[in-house]
């Protein structure tokens, strides 16, 4: 019997929502953590969890992190298990963008390269990877060598991109 591949997955957690029993969204990410470890997904690396400042309209500040897993799911699958893990935390779909949530986990990569599907929610490389902060530093620091298979950039590279940004933006506000 043919054995099934096995897969590591990027992936970015988030949360700025407390959550009853748990606690504060940090404690929320530690707590993701230890539930991505299931049957058929092993936690192979985590980052630390940081604090961000929020994205869009929301007050709320993040606690933010990443994780590599590894796994025989595919991509449509694996995201099945995320967002069963994400409504046992308590998520509910509103239909907005940037709401309080108490977790919310985004494929970032995978040792796959490219994967698109007609379902919006499921594009890998994310799409918005590269221009967020909050995953790429976590990301970084767990997954430095891994490559962007669109344009061929280490997340590191691109962590090092957004951060001079930032300077840039920096300096010139204070001019």
């Amino acid at each position: 019997m043919p054995v099934a591949p096995e897969y590591l997955y990027l992936l970015a957690l988030g949360s700025n929502r407390r959550h009853p029993l748990i606690g504060g969204p940090e404690r929320v990410i530690a707590h993701a953590f230890d539930a991505l470890e299931m049957s058929d997904i092993s936690l192979f690396d985590r980052s630390s969890i940081l604090r961000s400042l929020p994205l869009g309209p929301s007050l709320r500040r993040y606690a933010n992190a990443a994780a590599i897993i590894v796994t025989t799911l595919s991509p449509p699958q694996l995201l099945y298990r995320i967002k069963s893990l994400e409504h046992h935390f308590g998520r509910r779909d509103s239909g907005q963008k940037w709401r309080a949530r108490v977790l919310d986990i985004d494929i970032i990569l995978w040792s796959g390269g490219i994967w698109s599907s007609d379902h919006p929610a499921l594009i890998i490389p994310h799409p918005e990877m590269q221009s967020r902060r909050f995953v790429l530093q976590p990301s970084a620091e767990i997954a430095a060598n891994w490559r962007d298979p669109i344009g061929g950039l280490q997340i590191k590279h691109h962590f090092q991109r957004i951060n001079r940004a930032k300077r840039v933006d920096r300096r010139a506000a204070a001019n």
